[in-house]
């Protein structure tokens, strides 16, 4: 089939494991995503439409912007820090087992934070070993 592979497990292996240490680090999640078939692509079953999707959307941005209202450092989910997170993500018990879980599965760590150019605050980063999905 065109756009598969001819190189064996070891060989893919051995090419992943030249990618650098620093590089993988940068990398938050790593998945991998199997193909999709072109009938499942062509099939007649309908989705959202984009205008559907974009009203979402806009809901969703508008409730971040009246939940940080007041915070001139946090504007949306994506800024927030961990007294945010805190305030506003609390777990129950029932996703507290389910992140449990993700984090034995996927053999997700926490990296150390960092002050970097581009980030005013240490973020704590997480990363997945792409080979234990594999």
């Amino acid at each position: 089939m065109p756009g598969e592979s001819r190189c064996s497990p070891r060989e893919i292996q051995n090419y992943l494991n030249r990618v650098s240490g620093p590089l993988l680090d940068r990398i938050d999640i790593h998945v991998e995503v199997p193909a999709v078939k072109f009938r499942e692509i062509a099939s007649e079953r309908t989705g959202e439409t984009s205008a559907q999707i974009r009203e979402r959307v806009v809901a969703a941005r508008h409730r971040q912007q009246e939940r940080f209202k007041g915070k001139a450092r946090v504007t949306c989910n994506a800024r927030m820090g961990t007294r945010e997170l805190k305030a506003y993500c609390t777990l129950d018990e029932a996703t507290m087992e389910l992140l449990k879980m993700a984090m034995v599965e996927l053999k997700l760590t926490r990296t150390p934070a960092r002050n970097t150019a581009t980030h005013a605050l240490p973020r704590p980063l997480y990363k997945s070993a792409s080979r234990s999905l594999r």
